[in-house]
């Protein structure tokens, strides 16, 4: 069984400035996942592989329903497992995507012709995996800040979902720099997130650390820095506390840009920079992939931010775990007509791959598409 000690950083027990008191000797803990130890250290370096990221399609079935109503479908379980049976069943996407998060529904759910999805990623290499927290909540005693449900039966719902077949899952809180944060605001987010990892990796199941900081705000990058920097040690600090195995955990971080009102905008190369000086502050290289969301960027801005990062090397993997950033030229090309189904995998396919190539470090921009460039930014997103 693999085991690793961890102790924590002067600059997380520093972090917010509310730790304070007699100085005490540093405490050491070990991690060790119980006996999903070593298949946790494999799914995680499985889903970080070269050229491969995430396809987020766990959207809740509201969400999905406003995707489905933006091309005139009703939202209908008949029409939401059509709409995912196109993505899952695409030949070839297992080249470019290692892993695929679903919603609940869509992990129970099959083919037309019977086959589940969890087979249909299988047999393309492409791990399965669940979003298991229960959406965002008002914080009470905050600046209008929410925190994220869902610890209660966790333990139960991860075990189900391991026997279904998923091995990785996603819980993603989210941080309003225009709401401040406060500290009560990142240190709920943290708890939340050390507690869900702990949960998911004594059950057999890799998580998906997701810190989300909001694009929402007119505020430069050097203030999103500033926050990405206290919310990752606030998080590294309690992940440590409650033994999390560094080993086996996947990070869903924001990239580091200026946010959505700001009046100017940042270059790919500027986004790279600080979002790794971030990342090489506050993420220790046992982790084994960083897979960013895209966060309301555009398709084409999502894939040469990741390109950038890929310059040169990088402690971690540094790949994608993108939803709307994979999906958006898919489902325009789709428009629910069974006839369009072909085209709309090509559409997918081409994603995936410029994603790959970003992953690689080799993607140059050539031939998109005037829609890949518009941007899908949305103001107080619900996901």
């Amino acid at each position: 069984m693999l085991t690793a000690k961890l102790s924590c950083s002067p600059a997380a027990t520093a972090s917010l400035g509310r730790r304070s008191g007699p100085a005490r000797r540093a405490a050491v803990v070990r991690a060790s996942a119980g006996s999903y130890a070593d298949e946790l250290v494999s799914t995680a370096k499985t889903v970080a592989s070269p050229g491969r990221g995430i396809l987020a399609i766990d959207e809740s079935n509201a969400t999905c329903g406003k995707r489905l109503a933006s091309i005139g479908l009703d939202n209908t379980e008949v029409n939401r497992q059509a709409y995912r049976q196109l993505l899952l069943t695409t030949a070839g996407l297992g080249e470019y995507i290692s892993g695929a998060i679903m919603f609940e529904e869509t992990l129970y759910q099959s083919t037309t012709d019977g086959k589940t999805f969890v087979d249909c990623l299988k047999d393309q290499n492409i791990m399965p995996g669940i979003k298991v927290d229960k959406g965002l909540v008002p914080l009470p005693g905050s600046n209008n800040e929410s925190w994220c449900q869902g610890l209660d039966g966790l333990a139960s719902r991860c075990a189900e979902y391991y026997k279904q077949g998923a091995r990785f899952a996603k819980w993603r809180t989210v941080v309003s720099i225009p709401c401040g944060p406060t500290a009560l605001a990142v240190k709920e987010a943290a708890w939340g997130l050390a507690r869900y990892a702990a949960i998911a990796q004594d059950n057999g199941l890799v998580p998906i650390v997701e810190p989300e900081i909001l694009l929402d705000g007119d505020h430069g990058i050097e203030r999103t820095l500033e926050v990405a920097e206290k919310v990752w040690s606030e998080v590294f600090f309690y992940l440590a506390e409650n033994n999390v195995l560094f080993e086996g955990i996947l990070l869903k971080p924001s990239m580091v840009t200026p946010g959505a009102e700001h009046k100017e905008k940042a270059s790919a190369e500027a986004i790279a920079h600080d979002t790794l000086t971030m990342l090489r502050r506050r993420v220790p290289p046992a982790v084994p992939g960083i897979m960013f969301l895209s966060g309301g960027q555009s398709e084409l801005e999502a894939t040469m931010n990741l390109n950038a990062m890929n310059q040169s090397a990088n402690p971690w993997h540094v790949s994608f775990s993108y939803a709307r950033a994979l999906q958006n030229s898919v489902l325009k090309t789709w428009q629910g007509r069974p006839e369009n189904i072909e085209a709309a995998q090509k559409a997918l396919l081409v994603r995936a791959k410029a994603n790959s190539l970003a992953q690689l470090g080799s993607y140059t921009g050539e031939g998109e598409s005037d829609e890949a460039k518009k941007g899908m930014f949305q103001k107080g997103y619900t996901y």
